[in-house]
Protein backbone atom coordinates (compact mmCIF):
# COMPACT_ATOMS: atom_id res chain seq x y z
CA UNK A 1 0.00 0.00 0.00
CA UNK A 2 1.37 3.51 -0.80
CA UNK A 3 -0.14 6.11 1.26
CA UNK A 4 -0.13 10.35 -0.38
CA UNK A 5 2.12 12.13 1.25
CA UNK A 6 -0.85 13.96 3.09
CA UNK A 7 -1.84 10.60 4.52
CA UNK A 8 1.46 9.60 5.08
CA UNK A 9 1.81 12.92 7.43
CA UNK A 10 -1.71 11.97 9.30
CA UNK A 11 -0.57 8.24 10.01
CA UNK A 12 3.04 9.31 11.17
CA UNK A 13 1.77 11.41 13.55
CA UNK A 14 -0.91 9.79 15.27
CA UNK A 15 -0.86 9.78 19.44
CA UNK A 16 1.04 6.62 20.08
CA UNK A 17 -1.74 5.27 21.93
CA UNK A 18 -3.11 4.26 18.75
CA UNK A 19 -0.66 3.39 16.78
CA UNK A 20 -0.05 -0.48 15.38
CA UNK A 21 3.28 -0.81 15.94
CA UNK A 22 4.93 -3.72 13.78
CA UNK A 23 6.98 -5.91 16.22
CA UNK A 24 10.59 -6.86 14.10
CA UNK A 25 13.12 -8.44 16.52
CA UNK A 26 12.63 -8.71 20.76
CA UNK A 27 15.31 -8.69 23.10
CA UNK A 28 16.66 -11.49 25.39
CA UNK A 29 18.21 -11.76 28.63
CA UNK A 30 21.22 -13.52 27.39
CA UNK A 31 21.67 -10.49 24.98
CA UNK A 32 22.09 -8.56 27.78
CA UNK A 33 24.52 -10.15 29.78
CA UNK A 34 27.17 -10.86 26.47
CA UNK A 35 28.47 -7.94 25.78
CA UNK A 36 29.67 -8.33 22.21
CA UNK A 37 25.96 -8.47 21.53
CA UNK A 38 25.23 -4.66 21.59
CA UNK A 39 29.16 -3.76 21.45
CA UNK A 40 30.50 -0.35 19.77
CA UNK A 41 33.81 -1.61 18.23
CA UNK A 42 36.29 1.62 16.75
CA UNK A 43 38.31 0.34 13.88
CA UNK A 44 41.72 1.99 14.08
CA UNK A 45 43.86 1.91 10.75
CA UNK A 46 47.27 2.11 12.50
CA UNK A 47 49.23 3.58 9.50
CA UNK A 48 46.70 6.45 9.79
CA UNK A 49 45.39 7.01 13.02
CA UNK A 50 48.68 8.77 15.25
CA UNK A 51 52.50 9.22 14.55
CA UNK A 52 54.43 10.07 18.01
CA UNK A 53 57.82 8.39 15.77
CA UNK A 54 57.42 11.58 13.04
CA UNK A 55 57.81 9.00 10.19
CA UNK A 56 55.16 10.19 8.60
CA UNK A 57 53.04 6.63 9.61
CA UNK A 58 51.34 5.93 12.65
CA UNK A 59 52.22 3.65 15.42
CA UNK A 60 51.42 1.97 18.05
CA UNK A 61 52.38 4.50 20.83
CA UNK A 62 50.09 6.77 19.07
CA UNK A 63 47.18 4.62 19.56
CA UNK A 64 48.20 4.44 23.16
CA UNK A 65 48.62 8.17 23.63
CA UNK A 66 44.89 8.54 22.37
CA UNK A 67 42.61 5.81 24.77
CA UNK A 68 41.56 8.33 26.94
CA UNK A 69 40.08 10.46 23.54
CA UNK A 70 38.30 7.25 22.32
CA UNK A 71 36.88 6.14 25.57
CA UNK A 72 35.54 9.50 25.80
CA UNK A 73 33.07 8.03 23.08
CA UNK A 74 31.77 5.31 25.14
CA UNK A 75 33.26 2.15 23.22
CA UNK A 76 33.67 -1.36 24.37
CA UNK A 77 36.49 -2.11 21.56
CA UNK A 78 39.13 -1.09 19.15
CA UNK A 79 39.95 -3.32 16.37
CA UNK A 80 43.22 -3.08 15.23
CA UNK A 81 43.95 -3.55 11.42
CA UNK A 82 47.30 -5.62 10.83
CA UNK A 83 50.28 -4.18 12.29
CA UNK A 84 52.64 -7.85 11.84
CA UNK A 85 55.57 -7.54 10.07
CA UNK A 86 54.77 -7.42 6.44
CA UNK A 87 56.42 -6.43 3.33
CA UNK A 88 53.45 -3.95 3.10
CA UNK A 89 52.49 -4.02 -0.42
CA UNK A 90 48.91 -4.45 0.71
CA UNK A 91 48.89 -1.87 4.06
CA UNK A 92 50.20 -5.34 6.16
CA UNK A 93 47.33 -7.70 5.12
CA UNK A 94 50.48 -9.63 3.46
CA UNK A 95 51.56 -10.89 6.81
CA UNK A 96 55.44 -11.90 7.04
CA UNK A 97 55.04 -12.73 10.73
CA UNK A 98 51.80 -13.41 12.32
CA UNK A 99 53.60 -13.36 15.82
CA UNK A 100 55.60 -10.10 15.34
CA UNK A 101 55.33 -6.25 15.74
CA UNK A 102 56.39 -4.49 12.59
CA UNK A 103 59.16 -2.15 13.04
CA UNK A 104 56.83 0.56 11.75
CA UNK A 105 54.30 0.52 14.31
CA UNK A 106 57.00 -0.42 17.21
CA UNK A 107 57.32 -3.57 19.06
CA UNK A 108 55.61 -6.53 21.02
CA UNK A 109 56.31 -4.35 24.49
CA UNK A 110 54.36 -1.20 22.94
CA UNK A 111 51.46 -3.67 22.04
CA UNK A 112 51.46 -5.09 25.68
CA UNK A 113 51.05 -1.40 26.87
CA UNK A 114 48.11 -0.71 24.30
CA UNK A 115 46.42 -3.72 25.81
CA UNK A 116 47.20 -2.39 29.27
CA UNK A 117 46.10 1.17 28.74
CA UNK A 118 43.15 0.10 26.93
CA UNK A 119 42.02 -2.54 29.78
CA UNK A 120 42.63 0.39 32.20
CA UNK A 121 39.71 2.60 30.46
CA UNK A 122 37.46 -0.81 30.01
CA UNK A 123 38.05 -0.98 26.49
CA UNK A 124 38.99 -4.50 24.43
CA UNK A 125 41.25 -4.96 22.00
CA UNK A 126 40.82 -7.17 18.94
CA UNK A 127 43.54 -7.88 16.23
CA UNK A 128 42.84 -8.39 12.53
CA UNK A 129 43.52 -12.19 11.39
CA UNK A 130 44.54 -12.63 7.81
CA UNK A 131 44.17 -16.63 7.42
CA UNK A 132 43.36 -17.03 3.31
CA UNK A 133 47.12 -15.53 2.75
CA UNK A 134 49.89 -13.96 3.75
CA UNK A 135 53.13 -12.34 2.22
CA UNK A 136 55.26 -13.95 -0.65
CA UNK A 137 58.22 -12.98 2.01
CA UNK A 138 57.02 -15.53 4.53
CA UNK A 139 59.29 -18.19 5.93
CA UNK A 140 56.94 -20.46 4.89
CA UNK A 141 56.24 -19.64 1.53
CA UNK A 142 59.86 -19.32 1.01
CA UNK A 143 60.26 -22.84 1.91
CA UNK A 144 57.25 -23.75 -0.41
CA UNK A 145 59.29 -21.86 -3.29
CA UNK A 146 62.45 -23.81 -2.65
CA UNK A 147 60.99 -27.16 -1.72
CA UNK A 148 60.19 -29.73 -4.78
CA UNK A 149 56.50 -30.18 -6.28
CA UNK A 150 54.09 -32.38 -3.56
CA UNK A 151 56.48 -31.90 -0.66
CA UNK A 152 55.00 -30.84 3.09
CA UNK A 153 56.40 -27.34 2.40
CA UNK A 154 55.04 -27.00 -0.64
CA UNK A 155 51.56 -28.51 0.17
CA UNK A 156 50.97 -25.65 2.65
CA UNK A 157 49.97 -23.63 -0.41
CA UNK A 158 48.15 -24.37 -2.86
CA UNK A 159 50.33 -24.85 -5.84
CA UNK A 160 49.01 -26.48 -9.44
CA UNK A 161 50.76 -27.62 -12.63
CA UNK A 162 49.52 -25.05 -15.64
CA UNK A 163 47.09 -25.83 -18.91
CA UNK A 164 48.42 -25.68 -21.95
CA UNK A 165 51.38 -27.69 -23.77
CA UNK A 166 54.04 -26.25 -21.79
CA UNK A 167 51.94 -25.91 -19.05
CA UNK A 168 52.30 -21.70 -19.82
CA UNK A 169 48.17 -21.21 -19.00
CA UNK A 170 47.18 -21.00 -15.47
CA UNK A 171 45.69 -23.87 -14.20
CA UNK A 172 41.78 -22.39 -14.32
CA UNK A 173 40.18 -18.33 -14.69
CA UNK A 174 40.00 -17.17 -11.76
CA UNK A 175 41.06 -13.60 -11.25
CA UNK A 176 42.34 -11.38 -8.58
CA UNK A 177 40.37 -8.99 -6.65
CA UNK A 178 42.89 -6.62 -7.34
CA UNK A 179 42.72 -7.23 -11.00
CA UNK A 180 44.16 -10.12 -13.14
CA UNK A 181 44.53 -13.33 -12.88
CA UNK A 182 44.62 -15.12 -9.69
CA UNK A 183 47.93 -17.40 -10.58
CA UNK A 184 51.24 -16.50 -10.91
CA UNK A 185 54.04 -18.76 -12.15
CA UNK A 186 57.11 -19.51 -10.23
CA UNK A 187 60.73 -20.10 -11.51
CA UNK A 188 62.13 -23.49 -10.27
CA UNK A 189 65.77 -23.29 -8.91
CA UNK A 190 67.47 -24.22 -12.05
CA UNK A 191 65.69 -21.42 -13.95
CA UNK A 192 63.17 -23.53 -15.58
CA UNK A 193 59.39 -22.42 -15.59
CA UNK A 194 57.64 -24.07 -12.36
CA UNK A 195 54.00 -24.78 -11.36
CA UNK A 196 51.93 -21.84 -10.32
CA UNK A 197 50.75 -20.66 -7.01
CA UNK A 198 47.13 -19.34 -6.58
CA UNK A 199 46.77 -15.69 -4.96
CA UNK A 200 42.79 -14.53 -4.63
CA UNK A 201 44.70 -10.99 -4.03
CA UNK A 202 48.28 -9.68 -4.85
CA UNK A 203 50.46 -11.98 -6.45
CA UNK A 204 52.39 -10.82 -3.28
CA UNK A 205 49.81 -12.60 -1.13
CA UNK A 206 49.81 -16.33 -1.82
CA UNK A 207 46.68 -18.55 -0.50
CA UNK A 208 47.20 -20.87 2.33
CA UNK A 209 46.19 -24.76 1.80
CA UNK A 210 43.22 -25.59 4.31
CA UNK A 211 43.02 -28.63 3.09
CA UNK A 212 46.27 -29.56 4.50
CA UNK A 213 46.01 -30.37 8.67
CA UNK A 214 49.38 -28.44 9.00
CA UNK A 215 48.01 -25.26 7.88
CA UNK A 216 44.82 -25.59 10.94
CA UNK A 217 47.55 -25.90 13.79
CA UNK A 218 49.44 -23.42 12.61
CA UNK A 219 46.97 -20.69 12.75
CA UNK A 220 45.79 -22.53 16.30
CA UNK A 221 49.12 -21.79 17.37
CA UNK A 222 48.49 -17.91 16.29
CA UNK A 223 45.63 -17.47 18.32
CA UNK A 224 46.85 -18.65 21.09
CA UNK A 225 49.80 -16.25 20.66
CA UNK A 226 47.97 -13.37 20.97
CA UNK A 227 45.11 -14.56 23.57
CA UNK A 228 47.70 -15.30 25.79
CA UNK A 229 48.82 -11.44 25.20
CA UNK A 230 45.00 -10.86 26.52
CA UNK A 231 43.36 -9.27 23.40
CA UNK A 232 40.00 -9.78 23.39
CA UNK A 233 39.42 -11.60 19.95
CA UNK A 234 39.62 -11.49 16.10
CA UNK A 235 38.37 -9.85 13.14
CA UNK A 236 38.89 -12.63 10.93
CA UNK A 237 39.61 -11.33 7.10
CA UNK A 238 38.06 -12.59 4.09
CA UNK A 239 36.81 -15.24 6.55
CA UNK A 240 34.76 -17.18 3.55
CA UNK A 241 37.49 -17.69 1.33
CA UNK A 242 39.26 -20.34 3.38
CA UNK A 243 38.41 -23.53 1.49
CA UNK A 244 38.13 -23.43 -2.30
CA UNK A 245 35.81 -26.25 -3.98
CA UNK A 246 37.81 -29.65 -4.72
CA UNK A 247 39.25 -29.66 -8.02
CA UNK A 248 39.15 -25.55 -8.87
CA UNK A 249 36.79 -25.31 -11.22
CA UNK A 250 36.52 -22.49 -13.60
CA UNK A 251 34.33 -19.74 -12.57
CA UNK A 252 32.34 -16.99 -14.99
CA UNK A 253 31.24 -15.00 -12.10
CA UNK A 254 32.53 -11.76 -10.34
CA UNK A 255 36.36 -11.87 -8.27
CA UNK A 256 34.63 -10.92 -5.29
CA UNK A 257 31.75 -13.86 -5.68
CA UNK A 258 29.11 -11.65 -5.59
CA UNK A 259 25.89 -12.40 -7.39
CA UNK A 260 25.46 -11.72 -11.08
CA UNK A 261 22.80 -12.83 -13.86
CA UNK A 262 23.82 -16.47 -14.50
CA UNK A 263 26.40 -16.55 -11.20
CA UNK A 264 24.76 -16.64 -7.80
CA UNK A 265 27.40 -15.76 -5.21
CA UNK A 266 26.41 -19.32 -3.73
CA UNK A 267 27.99 -21.16 -6.59
CA UNK A 268 31.55 -19.46 -6.65
CA UNK A 269 34.19 -22.13 -5.96
CA UNK A 270 36.37 -20.10 -4.12
CA UNK A 271 33.89 -18.47 -1.34
CA UNK A 272 31.60 -20.26 1.25
CA UNK A 273 32.58 -23.76 1.01
CA UNK A 274 31.06 -26.27 3.56
CA UNK A 275 34.57 -27.35 5.44
CA UNK A 276 34.89 -23.52 6.66
CA UNK A 277 32.83 -23.81 9.79
CA UNK A 278 34.57 -27.23 11.03
CA UNK A 279 37.58 -24.47 11.31
CA UNK A 280 35.56 -21.65 12.96
CA UNK A 281 34.39 -24.41 15.62
CA UNK A 282 37.72 -25.00 16.20
CA UNK A 283 38.57 -21.80 16.97
CA UNK A 284 35.65 -20.79 19.07
CA UNK A 285 36.65 -23.74 21.59
CA UNK A 286 39.67 -22.16 21.42
CA UNK A 287 38.80 -18.78 22.76
CA UNK A 288 36.18 -20.83 25.22
CA UNK A 289 39.35 -21.78 27.08
CA UNK A 290 39.72 -18.33 27.54
CA UNK A 291 38.11 -15.87 30.23
CA UNK A 292 36.62 -12.41 29.10
CA UNK A 293 34.49 -13.41 26.40
CA UNK A 294 36.97 -13.22 23.67
CA UNK A 295 35.12 -12.93 20.28
CA UNK A 296 35.67 -13.73 16.30
CA UNK A 297 33.95 -11.44 13.90
CA UNK A 298 33.56 -12.51 10.37
CA UNK A 299 34.76 -10.25 7.42
CA UNK A 300 32.70 -12.80 5.52
CA UNK A 301 31.03 -11.36 1.98
CA UNK A 302 28.09 -14.00 1.36
CA UNK A 303 24.81 -13.31 -0.44
CA UNK A 304 22.13 -13.67 0.44
CA UNK A 305 22.34 -12.59 4.44
CA UNK A 306 20.10 -15.81 4.91
CA UNK A 307 23.76 -17.64 4.25
CA UNK A 308 25.61 -15.28 6.36
CA UNK A 309 24.21 -15.97 9.20
CA UNK A 310 25.71 -19.87 8.68
CA UNK A 311 28.84 -18.09 10.08
CA UNK A 312 27.31 -16.96 13.44
CA UNK A 313 25.29 -19.76 14.62
CA UNK A 314 25.80 -20.54 18.07
CA UNK A 315 29.34 -22.53 17.85
CA UNK A 316 31.05 -20.48 15.57
CA UNK A 317 31.75 -17.05 15.51
CA UNK A 318 29.85 -14.40 17.03
CA UNK A 319 29.58 -11.80 14.53
CA UNK A 320 29.92 -11.05 11.02
CA UNK A 321 29.74 -7.64 9.07
CA UNK A 322 26.48 -6.70 7.54
CA UNK A 323 27.72 -6.07 3.98
CA UNK A 324 24.30 -5.55 2.91
CA UNK A 325 23.65 -2.37 5.38
CA UNK A 326 26.89 -1.05 4.94
CA UNK A 327 25.83 -0.77 0.89
CA UNK A 328 22.52 0.64 1.13
CA UNK A 329 21.34 3.13 -0.98
CA UNK A 330 20.06 6.55 0.03
CA UNK A 331 16.53 5.10 -0.17
CA UNK A 332 13.74 4.51 2.68
CA UNK A 333 11.99 1.18 1.25
CA UNK A 334 15.82 -0.35 0.68
CA UNK A 335 16.56 0.92 3.97
CA UNK A 336 13.92 -0.87 5.79
CA UNK A 337 13.95 -4.19 4.11
CA UNK A 338 17.30 -4.37 4.72
CA UNK A 339 16.90 -4.07 8.70
CA UNK A 340 14.09 -5.84 8.90
CA UNK A 341 15.85 -8.53 6.85
CA UNK A 342 18.59 -9.01 8.78
CA UNK A 343 17.39 -8.77 12.37
CA UNK A 344 15.27 -11.75 11.27
CA UNK A 345 17.84 -13.72 9.54
CA UNK A 346 20.32 -13.34 12.90
CA UNK A 347 17.48 -13.92 15.26
CA UNK A 348 16.87 -16.84 13.89
CA UNK A 349 20.57 -18.67 14.61
CA UNK A 350 20.59 -16.26 18.05
CA UNK A 351 23.02 -14.02 16.73
CA UNK A 352 23.13 -10.07 16.83
CA UNK A 353 23.43 -8.09 13.81
CA UNK A 354 26.29 -5.87 13.19
CA UNK A 355 25.80 -2.60 11.44
CA UNK A 356 28.96 -0.62 9.94
CA UNK A 357 28.90 2.16 7.23
CA UNK A 358 32.36 3.29 6.90
CA UNK A 359 35.92 1.33 6.84
CA UNK A 360 39.41 0.85 5.27
CA UNK A 361 38.30 -1.06 2.27
CA UNK A 362 35.03 1.45 1.19
CA UNK A 363 34.22 5.22 0.40
CA UNK A 364 33.55 6.69 3.63
CA UNK A 365 29.82 7.51 4.04
CA UNK A 366 30.14 11.52 4.03
CA UNK A 367 31.26 11.06 0.25
CA UNK A 368 29.56 8.27 -0.56
CA UNK A 369 25.63 9.63 0.56
CA UNK A 370 27.50 12.94 -1.59
CA UNK A 371 27.10 11.32 -4.72
CA UNK A 372 23.99 12.51 -5.95
CA UNK A 373 23.30 11.26 -9.16
CA UNK A 374 26.16 8.98 -9.94
CA UNK A 375 27.41 5.49 -8.61
CA UNK A 376 30.00 4.14 -7.10
CA UNK A 377 32.18 1.58 -9.33
CA UNK A 378 32.21 -1.78 -7.11
CA UNK A 379 35.17 -2.48 -5.06
CA UNK A 380 36.43 1.18 -5.45
CA UNK A 381 37.17 4.56 -4.62
CA UNK A 382 36.49 8.57 -6.24
CA UNK A 383 39.26 9.55 -7.96
CA UNK A 384 40.03 13.40 -9.26
CA UNK A 385 39.04 12.37 -12.60
CA UNK A 386 35.63 10.94 -11.17
CA UNK A 387 31.96 13.46 -10.38
CA UNK A 388 32.88 14.69 -6.97
CA UNK A 389 30.35 14.63 -4.08
CA UNK A 390 28.68 17.25 -2.90
CA UNK A 391 30.30 17.45 0.84
CA UNK A 392 27.32 19.56 2.38
CA UNK A 393 24.95 17.06 1.58
CA UNK A 394 27.04 14.07 2.21
CA UNK A 395 27.52 15.07 5.75
CA UNK A 396 23.74 15.90 6.04
CA UNK A 397 23.23 12.71 5.53
CA UNK A 398 26.00 10.66 6.94
CA UNK A 399 25.15 12.49 10.39
CA UNK A 400 21.36 11.49 9.91
CA UNK A 401 22.60 7.45 8.57
CA UNK A 402 24.91 7.16 11.47
CA UNK A 403 22.18 8.16 14.50
CA UNK A 404 19.68 6.07 13.02
CA UNK A 405 22.17 3.39 12.91
CA UNK A 406 23.29 4.11 16.33
CA UNK A 407 19.66 3.22 17.55
CA UNK A 408 19.56 -0.05 15.90
CA UNK A 409 19.58 -2.69 18.29
CA UNK A 410 22.82 -5.23 17.98
CA UNK A 411 26.32 -4.50 17.32
CA UNK A 412 27.82 -1.35 16.02
CA UNK A 413 31.18 -1.17 14.02
CA UNK A 414 32.63 2.64 13.49
CA UNK A 415 35.92 3.85 11.54
CA UNK A 416 38.48 6.24 13.00
CA UNK A 417 37.56 9.56 11.75
CA UNK A 418 33.90 9.12 11.23
CA UNK A 419 33.18 10.77 14.40
CA UNK A 420 35.00 14.02 12.70
CA UNK A 421 32.62 13.63 9.46
CA UNK A 422 35.54 12.68 7.21
CA UNK A 423 35.05 12.56 3.48
CA UNK A 424 37.11 10.62 1.17
CA UNK A 425 40.38 12.59 -0.19
CA UNK A 426 38.92 12.65 -3.40
CA UNK A 427 42.37 14.13 -5.27
CA UNK A 428 44.99 12.20 -4.55
CA UNK A 429 47.57 12.54 -6.80
CA UNK A 430 48.04 9.16 -9.01
CA UNK A 431 51.85 9.60 -7.79
CA UNK A 432 51.07 8.70 -4.04
CA UNK A 433 48.24 5.81 -4.93
CA UNK A 434 50.07 2.66 -2.64
CA UNK A 435 46.97 0.57 -3.44
CA UNK A 436 47.94 -2.53 -5.38
CA UNK A 437 44.44 -2.29 -7.16
CA UNK A 438 45.65 0.54 -8.51
CA UNK A 439 48.76 -0.68 -9.67
CA UNK A 440 47.10 -3.99 -10.79
CA UNK A 441 44.57 -1.93 -12.95
CA UNK A 442 46.88 0.49 -14.50
CA UNK A 443 44.85 3.29 -13.28
CA UNK A 444 42.00 2.41 -14.04
CA UNK A 445 40.49 1.33 -11.01
CA UNK A 446 42.00 4.34 -8.30
CA UNK A 447 41.83 2.11 -5.24
CA UNK A 448 41.23 2.36 -1.71
CA UNK A 449 43.74 5.38 -0.15
CA UNK A 450 41.21 7.91 -0.60
CA UNK A 451 40.03 5.95 2.32
CA UNK A 452 43.04 5.68 4.71
CA UNK A 453 44.38 9.30 4.90
CA UNK A 454 45.73 9.99 8.03
CA UNK A 455 43.35 11.67 10.51
CA UNK A 456 43.67 15.20 11.76
CA UNK A 457 43.79 16.04 15.63
CA UNK A 458 45.08 19.61 15.79
CA UNK A 459 43.95 22.54 13.24
CA UNK A 460 47.31 24.62 12.86
CA UNK A 461 49.79 21.69 13.50
CA UNK A 462 52.26 19.88 10.76
CA UNK A 463 50.53 17.26 9.05
CA UNK A 464 47.41 18.57 11.08
CA UNK A 465 48.58 17.19 14.64
CA UNK A 466 49.63 13.39 12.85
CA UNK A 467 52.96 13.87 13.07
CA UNK A 468 55.11 16.15 14.52
CA UNK A 469 57.65 16.82 12.04
CA UNK A 470 54.34 17.43 8.92
CA UNK A 471 55.30 14.27 7.73
CA UNK A 472 52.37 12.13 6.30
CA UNK A 473 52.48 8.82 4.23
CA UNK A 474 49.19 9.98 2.22
CA UNK A 475 48.97 13.30 1.56
CA UNK A 476 46.12 14.92 3.34
CA UNK A 477 44.08 17.36 1.81
CA UNK A 478 43.51 21.22 2.75
CA UNK A 479 40.01 20.85 3.79
CA UNK A 480 41.53 18.40 6.38
CA UNK A 481 42.13 21.58 9.59
CA UNK A 482 38.39 22.14 9.21
CA UNK A 483 37.65 18.32 10.28
CA UNK A 484 40.96 18.87 13.45
CA UNK A 485 39.75 17.06 16.27
CA UNK A 486 40.60 20.27 18.83
CA UNK A 487 38.39 22.60 16.71
CA UNK A 488 35.50 20.25 17.02
CA UNK A 489 35.76 19.45 20.77
CA UNK A 490 35.21 23.56 20.95
CA UNK A 491 32.39 23.17 18.89
CA UNK A 492 28.94 21.98 20.58
CA UNK A 493 27.25 21.40 16.97
CA UNK A 494 30.14 19.76 15.91
CA UNK A 495 29.93 16.17 14.18
CA UNK A 496 32.03 14.67 17.22
CA UNK A 497 30.14 16.24 19.77
CA UNK A 498 26.86 14.23 17.79
CA UNK A 499 28.67 11.01 18.14
CA UNK A 500 29.88 11.47 21.77
CA UNK A 501 26.13 12.28 22.70
CA UNK A 502 24.53 9.73 20.60
CA UNK A 503 27.24 7.04 21.69
CA UNK A 504 26.27 7.93 25.64
CA UNK A 505 22.34 8.12 25.13
CA UNK A 506 22.99 4.58 22.77
CA UNK A 507 24.40 2.93 26.30
CA UNK A 508 22.16 4.81 29.50
CA UNK A 509 18.90 3.98 27.57
CA UNK A 510 20.08 0.24 26.51
CA UNK A 511 19.84 0.71 22.66
CA UNK A 512 21.81 -1.82 21.48
CA UNK A 513 20.51 -4.86 23.45
CA UNK A 514 17.05 -3.55 22.78
CA UNK A 515 13.91 -4.46 20.78
CA UNK A 516 12.43 -2.99 17.05
CA UNK A 517 9.45 -2.31 16.16
CA UNK A 518 8.08 -0.04 12.92
CA UNK A 519 6.43 2.84 13.90
CA UNK A 520 3.84 3.32 12.80
CA UNK A 521 2.80 0.24 10.28
CA UNK A 522 3.32 2.55 7.04
CA UNK A 523 6.22 4.75 7.18
CA UNK A 524 5.74 8.10 5.38
CA UNK A 525 7.04 8.30 1.80
CA UNK A 526 10.69 8.64 2.67
CA UNK A 527 10.79 7.95 6.11
CA UNK A 528 12.07 5.10 8.48
CA UNK A 529 11.44 5.41 11.91
CA UNK A 530 11.14 2.66 14.23
CA UNK A 531 10.28 2.53 18.77
CA UNK A 532 13.69 0.84 20.21
CA UNK A 533 13.61 0.48 24.14
CA UNK A 534 10.71 3.63 24.30
CA UNK A 535 12.96 5.39 21.76
CA UNK A 536 11.06 6.69 18.66
CA UNK A 537 14.17 6.42 15.97
CA UNK A 538 12.88 8.54 12.58
CA UNK A 539 15.31 9.41 9.90
CA UNK A 540 13.70 11.53 6.49
CA UNK A 541 15.59 10.15 3.74
CA UNK A 542 13.02 12.10 1.72
CA UNK A 543 13.01 15.57 -0.18
CA UNK A 544 10.15 17.74 2.04
CA UNK A 545 9.71 17.57 5.90
CA UNK A 546 7.37 15.19 7.55
CA UNK A 547 5.61 15.91 10.62
CA UNK A 548 6.47 14.21 14.00
CA UNK A 549 4.56 13.84 16.71
CA UNK A 550 5.47 16.34 19.60
CA UNK A 551 7.52 14.22 22.24
CA UNK A 552 10.60 15.07 24.09
CA UNK A 553 13.64 15.49 21.71
CA UNK A 554 16.27 13.29 23.20
CA UNK A 555 19.07 13.93 19.91
CA UNK A 556 18.96 15.22 16.93
CA UNK A 557 21.78 14.52 13.71
CA UNK A 558 22.23 18.07 13.06
CA UNK A 559 21.43 21.79 14.66
CA UNK A 560 17.79 22.58 13.87
CA UNK A 561 16.71 18.76 12.40
CA UNK A 562 12.92 19.56 13.57
CA UNK A 563 11.80 22.60 13.09
CA UNK A 564 8.43 22.67 15.52
CA UNK A 565 7.43 19.29 15.01
CA UNK A 566 8.56 18.70 11.38
CA UNK A 567 11.44 16.71 10.54
CA UNK A 568 13.96 18.03 7.64
CA UNK A 569 15.45 16.15 4.82
CA UNK A 570 18.64 14.07 5.41
CA UNK A 571 17.74 14.37 9.17
CA UNK A 572 17.11 12.17 11.94
CA UNK A 573 15.52 12.68 15.42
CA UNK A 574 15.95 10.62 18.69
CA UNK A 575 12.61 11.29 20.59
CA UNK A 576 11.27 9.60 23.67
CA UNK A 577 7.84 7.62 23.68
CA UNK A 578 5.26 8.48 26.63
Amino acid sequence: MILSMDNALREISKPSAELQLVPVHEASAERDRQWWRSSVIYQIYPRSFRDLRGDGIGDLPGITAEIPALAELDIDAIWLSPFYKSPQKDAGYDVADYCSVDPIFGTLDDFDALVATAKAHGIRVIVDLVPNHCSDQHPLFQAALAAPENSPARDMFIFRDGTGENGENPPNNWQSHFGGPAWTRITNPDGTPGQWYLHLFDSTQPDFNWDNPAVHQEFERILRFWLDRGVGGFRVDVAHALIKKSGLPDWGGRADGASIEGFPGHEAPMFGQAGIHDIYRSWRKILEDYDGDRVLCAEATIDPLDRLTDWVRSDEMHQAFNFAYLHHPWDAGDLRSTIETSLKAFDKVGAPTTWVLSNHDVVRHVSRFGLQGHELRSGDGIGPDDAQPDHVLGLSRARAATLLMLGLPGGVYLYQGEELGLPDHTMIPHTYRQDPTFHRTDGVRVGRDGSRVPLPWTADAPSYGFSSTGKSWLPQPEVWGTHSRDIQERNPDSTLHMYKAALRLRQELGLGHGSLSWWPEHDAEGVVAFVNNGVLVAMNMGTEAVELPEFEILHQSSPGAMEHTRLRPNRTVWMRVP
